[in-house]
């Protein structure tokens, strides 16, 4: 008897009051994720469908890089502050809704785009109602479930992108295949206000704080905004994460703007072959990559936090070499291989970000401090990678080098050292606060 009660004082810290459970936990979890996947398909049919968009109207790799990274993440970058700020005073069920039902009206509009100008219009739209789709979502996840069963939640969840990446490969390539590039935005952004109806129906607000001993109760009004963001690039260990998943970011994003385009452009493949085997590597790849990885962290976080850093600085250094092996295969199924490999490695760095931020600030910035870390890692990966390997590729062909993509794309390898550095400084951070802890 006297175990048991030493066992439950242990876990107390670690369990909400029973009143202030968020309930069906699981269910939240999935539908989350499942937003998550339209969010990022609607992100991804740009550079799926870059091929024939490119050929209809005209637009060069250079043109087509702005479009998917610079122009895109001006709106999704800065627009996720405001939106975070409010998230954390008001309902973040309501925002994640509202920001579904604009992203896919706004890919709708991609599908009705006469030209470069409307297209890039219509693109900026779309990143400013994603913008308010991700922040909420990782406060509801960490107001759902306790400490220590947070990395494999985060791990679900971020099955989104490679979810959403090879729906939208299969769904968009064999549409666009079948039928036009333009039916295929127009049908899954219809798909989405559907979602973003039945979100606002289903989901309920969880209580804030509930795992982490804060009072659900107690009046809430918010935190400021100057002061959340004082907080965050103040602690060296939030900026740290941040400049470590940019840094990969830009690779996956500049990688994944242009896979398909060269996929199509440098192997040989068509629009049919893509729907079928590149959708089976970005499910297996991606996919695996980000369960693993929060298994990884929820398996180690035990014995210290620099697990958060260690795994994605290892996993980047791994992932190089099948990097290179996939830019130089001699044929598109060898390369498919390689680049499975280069996915699941490149993809730790996400569950790892995300959960040590969310644990290592106040429950109600929560969603200001996932905007926060987003701004960082999507305004230097998703703004700048994409960018850069377009304009790179234009650069290299207008000097007459030959397979001018590929040289692009092999640029970005300098990158992987850049990314493990800082994630490997994160982990020396992480250890030894860990260690003045435990001697306090």
């Amino acid at each position: 008897m006297e175990r048991a009660g030493e066992g439950a004082a242990i876990l107390a810290p670690f369990k909400a009051p029973a009143a202030a459970r968020p309930s069906r936990p699981m269910l939240v979890l999935w539908m989350l994720c499942g937003i998550y996947v339209l969010n990022f398909l609607d992100r991804s049919l740009l550079s799926i469908l870059a091929k024939p968009i490119q050929d209809e109207l005209h637009i060069t790799d250079g043109q087509l890089g702005r479009i998917g990274g610079l122009y895109f993440a001006l709106f999704y970058c800065f627009i996720a502050i405001p939106v975070g700020w409010l998230a954390d005073r008001t309902n973040r069920v309501t925002i994640l809704s509202l920001a579904c039902a604009i992203w896919s009206a706004a890919t709708m509009a991609c599908g009705l785009a006469a030209g470069y100008g409307q297209l890039v219009a219509a693109r900026m739209a779309v990143g400013f109602g994603e913008a308010g789709g991700v922040p909420p979502s990782y406060a509801i996840i960490t107001d759902s479930f306790p400490p220590g069963r947070r990395g494999v939640a985060f791990g679900i969840y971020n099955l989104g992108p490679p979810i959403g990446a090879a729906l939208g490969i299969a769904f968009g390539a064999s549409i666009a295949a079948a039928f036009n590039w333009r039916d295929a935005f127009l049908a899954i952004g219809a798909v989405g206000l559907v979602a973003a109806a039945a979100a606002r129906i289903v989901l309920r607000e969880p209580p804030r704080g509930a795992f982490d001993g804060a009072d659900p109760g107690a009046p809430r009004q918010g935190p400021l905004f100057w002061a959340t963001a004082r907080m965050f690039f103040s602690r060296p260990v939030l900026v740290l994460a941040a400049l470590g998943g940019g840094a990969t970011q830009f690779i996956t994003y500049g990688l994944g703007n242009f896979t398909t385009l060269f996929l199509i452009r440098e192997k040989g493949m068509t629009l049919e072959d893509v729907a079928i085997y590149y959708a089976l590597v970005v499910v297996v790849g991606m996919g695996g990559g980000m369960l693993i990885s929060g298994r990884v962290i929820d398996h180690f976080i035990p014995r210290g936090r620099r697990v958060y850093a260690l795994a994605p600085a290892l996993s980047l250094l791994a992932a190089l070499p099948f990097y290179l092996g996939f830019l130089w295969a001699p044929s598109w199924p060898v390369g498919l291989i390689l680049l499975t490999g280069a996915m699941a490695l490149n993809y730790f760095y996400l569950s790892s970000s995300v959960a040590l931020v969310q644990e290592e600030v106040a429950p109600d910035q929560r969603v200001m401090s996932g905007a926060l870390l987003l701004l960082v890692m999507n305004f230097i990966g998703l703004g700048l990678g994409p960018t850069y390997v377009g304009a790179a590729s234009d650069w290299f062909g207008a000097r007459g080098i030959a397979h001018s993509l590929q040289v692009a794309l092999f640029t970005l390898t300098p990158f992987y050292l850049v990314a493990s550095l800082l994630f490997f400084r994160l982990a020396r951070l992480l250890h030894s606060q860990d260690v003045q802890r435990s001697a306090a």
